[in-house]
């Protein structure tokens, strides 16, 4: 088997489709999440802690040989950081709704088979010489 073909067999399973799928929402879900967070929860956040902009929160480390400030942009990551828990947060849920969905439901409750023939009569039998 050639190279080229054993790759388009690998390349065409479902699972890597899947995976190709779930890569590109992916990539849209985060583009999403990062403006809910940047655009609608950091700005109320910052405003709640005293008129704080997140993304402009950083520390001057010095400057570059050029004259331009190197900063330490620690608003930044707390604002990455927060699109992580909430993209974490949604795929657990995702996960976890899967899940129930796959779980086969309890098993009901099984009823004792009839009795046989011969147990019937061995019943009979019984009551019969207990009657004596």
């Amino acid at each position: 088997m050639s190279l080229a073909s054993e790759f388009k067999e690998f390349a065409m399973k479902g699972n890597v489709i899947d995976l190709a799928v779930g890569v590109v929402i992916g990539a849209a879900f985060s583009k999403i999440v990062a403006a809910l967070v940047g655009d609608i929860f950091m700005p109320p956040l910052g405003l709640i802690i005293g008129g704080i902009n997140f993304s402009d929160l950083a520390v001057k480390l010095g400057t570059d040989p050029t004259g331009k400030p190197v900063l330490l942009k620690y608003g930044d990551f707390a604002q990455v950081i927060l699109e992580f828990l909430i993209v974490a947060f949604v795929i657990f849920l995702l996960v976890k709704g899967i899940n129930i969905l796959k779980r086969p439901p309890p098993p009901a409750p099984v009823a004792p088979p009839p009795p046989t023939k011969e147990e019937l009569l061995l019943t009979e039998i019984r009551d019969l010489l207990a009657k004596r």
